[in-house]
């Protein structure tokens, strides 16, 4: 089948499929959280299964139940600090291998896991691709005391950085307020593009109700890209200097 066939579910796979290429035996492993780590969790299992050793820290208890069910070896980020590679998808992604992530909800154990490893890998289809990031509403995550206080200040500091847009408390139903696994609320702001990234980053730290956001910089060492003509990488996979 080519690529052009492949449905985005099909081009997730390719992505994950060329990202498994460079897991050997031993490795110790971050695995991230949504539709297009899934594929990669699933893989990974076939080769466990196949008689692959490795050692895995999942970035959600989502993950956790998917890799136990594969016979995934699991671990935690205190018996395992130091990992040799996350790999995860990604909502948003930049020439300069900038990341909004998020969309799934697990962005805080995402960012915490990823900045344990040696290298993270990105796995994602094209329409992820973006010239400038902020198409997709950059999820922050915030301590449920003082919420609306904390998204005052968020919009306020925006609003200084000239990004005017709509937030939004995730919900999972009407009036039903999504929760993370670590217990907190995630804001969903509409900023459109963002052109100073870093700013932002900083900025949004900078609030004592913010616990983290979903932007992910000098994280990511390669992505891996599947579009109708195959997968291409962005980036170094050795995660050496390019």
């Amino acid at each position: 089948m080519s690529m052009s066939a492949l449905s985005a579910e099909g081009m997730k796979r390719a992505a994950a499929r060329a990202a498994l290429e460079s897991v050997t035996h031993g490795m110790r492993l971050g695995l991230g959280t949504g539709s297009t780590a899934a594929h990669f969790v699933d893989l990974l299992g076939a080769r466990v299964k196949d008689g692959l050793d490795v050692v895995c820290v999942p970035t959600s208890e989502r993950t956790r139940a998917q890799a136990e069910g594969l016979g995934i070896a699991l671990s935690t980020l205190d018996e395992t600090p130091q990992l040799d590679l996350t790999v995860d998808g990604a909502d948003e992604f930049d020439h300069a291998l900038r990341l909004i992530k998020g969309g799934g909800g697990a962005l805080l154990r995402e960012k915490i896991v990823a900045a344990a490893s040696t290298r993270m890998f990105v796995i994602a289809d094209a329409t992820k691709e973006v010239e400038t990031l902020g198409a997709f509403p950059l999820p922050v995550e915030i301590d449920r005391f003082g919420a609306r206080s904390t998204m005052l200040q968020i919009e306020r500091m925006a609003r200084g950085l000239g990004l005017i847009g709509p937030l939004m408390l995730r919900e999972v139903a009407p009036a039903e307020r999504f929760v993370t696994d670590g217990g907190h609320y995630i804001v969903d702001c509409a900023f459109g593009a963002i052109d100073d990234p870093e700013t932002l980053a900083q900025r949004l730290s900078a609030i004592p109700g913010v616990v983290d956001h979903g932007l992910f910089i000098g994280l990511a060492t390669a992505i891996f890209i599947a579009g109708a003509e195959g997968v291409r990488i962005l980036g170094n996979i050795s995660g050496d200097p390019l």
